[in-house]
């Protein structure tokens, strides 16, 4: 019942303690007019050159901003405790650690499914993108296990940060990155074999993908496969960045840097 209990109302009291420094003003036009201009922006360039349709940029991007909260939030709940030097009397407590930060995830997962939702709103409305109502229930499937791969790589984001010098970096670095070589805009077919293997170790490489192909209307049976595949690297990263976080942390103990910039 604790670990429950922190796993709830401790990753509530987080997210709403986010708000003591950020105020919402600012924090609202980044979750959603970054959103809006970054959709914009790459679907006027793909009706430029002829790539692909409106669709294909609408889906991508719209998926992959779901990322967004995940990979900086979790980023931040680590590697912000060790900037304002609370995170060695947070991991003085007995809590659990799934629950501590796993716990903190659940917020970031449902900001991200609202910004992703907010950008597929915004390809119906102001761009040449249609979605059939039987495809929602799929689409949204797809999207939050998408949403909790890329929270799990952020949690490993944060788990590096507590020895890298620079965790928000590393943050701006690994959504860069999957914005790159997820096929977002790029279609995978178009990279080297190379930067295409690596694109299919990543999140959201899979679930863009499945998304893609039920915007155009197949059914969940059809991408099945695509879902766990994206399901699955969520849990390798998961279980990965726990895995590293225990290791750093009892490193960081015995030579007493949990909290050196």
């Amino acid at each position: 019942m604790t670990h429950v209990r922190v796993f709830f109302i401790g990753g509530y009291i987080a997210y709403r303690a986010l708000f003591n420094w950020m105020h919402p003003s600012y924090y609202i036009p980044t979750m959603l007019g970054a959103p809006l201009f970054q959709i914009l922006f790459f679907a006027y360039i793909g009706r430029y050159t002829g790539l692909k349709d409106d669709a294909f940029f609408v889906v991508g991007n719209a998926v992959q901003l779901s990322a967004m909260a995940g990979v900086y939030g979790m980023a931040m709940t680590i590697g912000g405790e060790r900037w304002t030097q609370t995170l060695s009397p947070l991991l003085a407590t007995p809590a659990n650690r799934l629950a501590l930060f796993l716990g903190r995830s659940l917020p970031l997962i449902a900001n991200g499914m609202v910004t992703s939702v907010f950008a597929f709103g915004v390809g119906w409305w102001l761009l040449d993108f249609e979605l059939a109502a039987e495809s929602i229930p799929p689409l949204a499937a797809i999207v939050l296990v998408s949403a909790v791969a890329c929270t799990a790589f952020g949690l490993l984001v944060g788990a590096i940060g507590l020895r890298a010098r620079d965790v928000f970096f590393l943050a701006n670095l690994a959504v860069f990155s999957l914005l790159l070589m997820c096929g977002v805009n790029i279609p995978l077919d178009a990279f080297p074999g190379w930067m295409e293997a690596i694109s299919r170790a990543l999140p959201l490489t899979h679930g863009i993908e499945a998304a893609r192909e039920v915007a155009a209307g197949a059914g969940f049976a059809d991408v099945d496969h695509l879902f766990w595949t994206e399901l699955g690297i969520g849990v390798f990263y998961g279980a990965f960045a726990y895995a590293l976080f225990r290791f750093f942390e009892a490193d960081g103990r015995k030579r007493a840097t949990l909290e050196t910039m």
